[in-house]
């Protein structure tokens, strides 16, 4: 993988060069990893013409899933327990021949925005914006075959719980041994922390799970996902406890279901992003439930959750073939609970059989 990485440093080096930039400063920890294939806590990556420097704390023990130490690059140890990685960096700017330095002004405090000024005096400083943001978006045969690993792990590690007898445990309870069975699958760690929601709790966004306990005629809403060499993907979805569904229950759940079908069938390269939350939201306006539908429709994943595009109605741009994004439409109503259902998929055109689906759980409503 060093010539991947090295092929990204120099995308990024020509970028830089063609707004007159000479070198960068990246101090995002995913963008580091993107660019050297490994981020160790702290860690600051200098990109010269004339040289890469990363420059980390000494690490510790690498944990699963932060990389391998590159050998293609210079590797500076900063020893001083309180020594700011982005400054040392900085501070090498000079002897490496760079008149102008690009810094990720998005993801520095002002404080060490002004400390990196104070080390390069007569350095023209300049924002590097969402350059490395931009460069991630598509992701390469690697990227997306290790985003399939982790939907995989994540549909094993759902699977199995499904197995299980629910009713009484709780929500805290249940997202812990999610969490379990993907590293017993072979994730890094979860991608997120795991959602776990039941009756009331159920299908709302971000709901953090406590000790209410499963019990019978529930909806119980299960968002998760695996991390997997640093990538990441979601899924989520939506069952009855116990007893054949309610009526109304049933009804909800084949509302979302079609707005995640719309949502899932909009995806294609050129598309507006916000079309495809169009396309899924209208079907919950339509059944007049406007106002407990999710604000977001989806958004993409990598090494991060939550990476662009997003899919929401202000969404600005267009979706590129070999996007990963999420399609997750919900509705929650307070005090009673509510459905999502959420895919992780791939853009990619109908020449190639349309958007290809990595979380294969089924999405039929089952009573469990």
């Amino acid at each position: 993988m060093s010539e991947v990485h090295a092929s990204r440093r120099t995308r990024l080096r020509e970028r830089c060069a063609a707004s007159g930039t000479a070198a960068a400063l990246v101090t995002r920890p995913a963008n580091i990893r993107y660019l050297a294939g490994w981020a160790p806590p702290g860690a600051a990556l200098l990109l010269t013409p004339r040289q890469d420097v990363l420059v980390h704390p000494r690490p510790g023990t690498v944990e699963p899933g932060e990389g391998t130490p590159p050998g293609d690059l210079r590797r500076v140890v900063v020893e001083c327990v309180d020594g700011d990685t982005a400054v040392a960096a900085a501070d090498l700017v000079g002897e490496l021949g760079a008149d102008g330095l690009a810094v990720e002004e998005h993801h520095l405090t002002v404080a060490r925005h002004r400390a990196i000024s104070s080390v390069t005096p007569g350095i023209r400083l300049a924002d590097l914006g969402q350059a490395v943001e931009q460069l991630r978006l598509i992701k390469d045969d690697d990227e997306i075959a290790c985003l399939r690993i982790a939907a995989e792990i994540t549909d094993q590690a759902l699977g199995e719980l499904l197995e299980s007898i629910l009713v009484g445990r709780t929500e805290r309870h249940l997202a812990l041994e999610l969490e379990r069975r993907l590293a017993d699958h072979g994730a890094d760690g979860p991608a997120f922390p795991t959602c776990v929601g039941t009756g009331p709790n159920s299908g709302a966004a971000r709901h953090v799970p406590t000790d209410r306990r499963v019990e019978e005629g529930d909806f119980l809403s299960v968002c998760l996902g695996a991390c997997y060499r640093g990538y990441r993907c979601e899924v989520g979805r939506t069952f009855v406890i116990g007893t054949a569904p309610a009526a109304w229950q049933i009804e909800l759940y084949d509302l979302v279901f079609e707005a995640q079908r719309a949502g899932r069938e909009a995806l294609a390269p050129g598309v507006a992003c916000r079309d495809v939350d169009r396309a899924a939201r209208q079907v919950l306006e339509r059944a007049g439930h406007a106002e407990a539908a999710q604000a977001c429709t989806g958004h993409g994943v990598g090494l991060e959750i939550g990476e662009d595009p997003r899919l929401t109605p202000s969404a600005m741009g267009k979706l590129d073939a070999c996007v990963p994004v999420t399609v997750e439409p919900g509705v929650h109503f307070p005090g009673r609970g509510g459905v999502r259902i959420d895919d992780t998929l791939v853009v990619r055109p109908s020449a190639d059989g349309g958007p290809e689906l990595l979380t294969i759980t089924t999405k039929e409503l089952l009573a469990l």
